[in-house]
């Protein structure tokens, strides 16, 4: 009996509606229960266990699992990153939403924005920061957090008064989690895109294009 009831979990798991229909899915197509191999069946069981409560067939799980094994590493550090590490939600989703805008991964910005903001980022911050914006008000750390992350992403280096401002406000430790946390997103933002991961239900995309 236990064995049907795992079974049929798994089944409702794979087979339940992805999470973006607004347009055809060509790319990573979604994984039936019955073709999956046993360590995709066992990366399904995995995301759909608290806290994450994943679907494998939602993004960008469903590209993860292509490669199971390279899956259950990337979301073994997720976990850290996510709910681990020394810094709080507010600051770890602001580093999150500052990647997905510099790779307007859409999909990733759907998905983190609520989080931010129950963490306690200020809306008006996550708003000028989708328009491409340096956001204005930010509080002390989250200015620190974002020249480093921004430097990273765009200068590819950290002059010594941004290492220094980021170094007062988080520590070592907590210097090295924002470099883990924007490049494990980084490696989410570019699957993402190579899915054409858009928002479900054909809500409209959170991010303009920005002009080059």
């Amino acid at each position: 009996m236990k064995t049907l009831i795992t079974a049929l979990g798994l089944v409702a798991l794979v087979t339940a509606a992805p999470c973006s229909r607004a347009q055809e899915i060509t790319r990573f197509a979604p994984l039936k229960a019955e073709e999956m191999t046993a360590p995709q069946k066992a990366l399904a069981d995995q995301l759909a266990a608290p806290p994450r409560n994943g679907n494998i067939n939602n993004p960008p799980f469903r590209a993860y699992a292509r490669s199971p094994e390279m899956a259950q590493k990337l979301i073994s550090l997720a976990e850290y990153l996510r709910w681990n590490s020394s810094l709080p939600p507010r600051l770890s989703e602001l580093a999150i939403l500052i990647t997905a805008r510099e790779w307007t991964a859409q999909y990733e910005w759907y998905a983190h924005y609520p989080h931010a903001i129950k963490g306690g980022l200020d809306p008006k911050v996550a708003a000028e920061l989708a328009e491409g914006k340096r956001p204005q008000g930010m509080k002390d750390d989250e200015t620190a957090l974002y020249d480093l992350v921004t430097a990273l992403h765009r200068d590819k280096k950290v002059s010594n008064p941004i290492y220094k401002a980021a170094l007062d406000k988080f520590g070592e430790r907590g210097v090295m989690d924002v470099i883990g946390i924007i490049g494990f997103y980084v490696i989410t933002s570019m699957t993402l895109n190579t899915m054409q991961a858009g928002v479900p239900d054909g809500k409209p995309l959170p991010l303009p294009v920005l002009a080059k």
